[in-house]
């Protein structure tokens, strides 16, 4: 049965960026010690990753390509990731949430939405019988949590303290009970699976 899974890399300290993020530093000062994992080592903004995940690492995110047929991101990840460069990155439909639809041109890479619960729905057909992946940032993964509709929520934990940046639960004020599903290990991150209990 499909699934809404939220998944996102956060510091030790419970910040899913550094400092002074924004579009050309995506994850803030010292932020890209957060990814990684997802680069098969040290990269910066300064010089741009040419590795690739490797172990677990790529096994993660393998298991979670296999099992998406959408994705739903804020529009504060999209900037933040310089629109991938117009290229939609996932292979599958990407909803992006934003406060401003209207000024978005459409180029058929990605679907911009007005409402957090319409983009859910959308991306719900789109996904068919797979996944809906709610990738971030924070705040759309708040929402999706506040609204009740997370089925399993993933925490990458970076081995890293930044002591400052964005909190992935900051002003949240809902008590969830969730429920260990699956912990994996490599080098650069910790991943921890939650089913979210209703």
């Amino acid at each position: 049965m499909a699934k809404v899974v939220a998944a996102i890399t956060m510091s030790v300290d419970g910040y899913v960026t550094g400092p002074n993020d924004g579009p050309d530093k995506g994850l803030g000062d010292g932020g890209e010690r957060l990814h990684y994992w997802v680069f098969g080592g040290p990269w910066s903004y300064a010089q741009a990753p040419k590795g690739q995940a490797e172990g677990e690492d790529a096994a993660y995110l393998a298991e979670v390509a296999a099992r998406v047929g959408a994705v739903v991101v804020g529009r504060n990840m999209y900037e933040a990731a310089e629109h991938w460069g117009g290229k939609n990155p996932f292979g599958v439909p990407v909803f992006v949430v934003t406060h401003r639809p209207e000024d978005e041109h459409d180029s058929g890479e990605f679907t911009f939405v007005g409402d957090f619960a319409e983009a859910v729905g959308r991306a719900t057909e789109a996904a068919g019988e797979k996944d809906v992946s709610i990738g971030g940032g924070a705040d759309v993964i708040r929402q999706g949590l506040d609204a009740g509709i997370v089925d399993e929520l993933h925490i990458i934990v970076a081995p890293v303290i930044l002591g400052g940046g964005k909190h992935l639960f900051e002003d949240f004020t809902k008590s969830l009970d969730l429920e260990n599903k699956r912990v994996r290990q490599s080098r650069w991150a910790t991943f921890i699976e939650f089913g979210v209990r209703r």
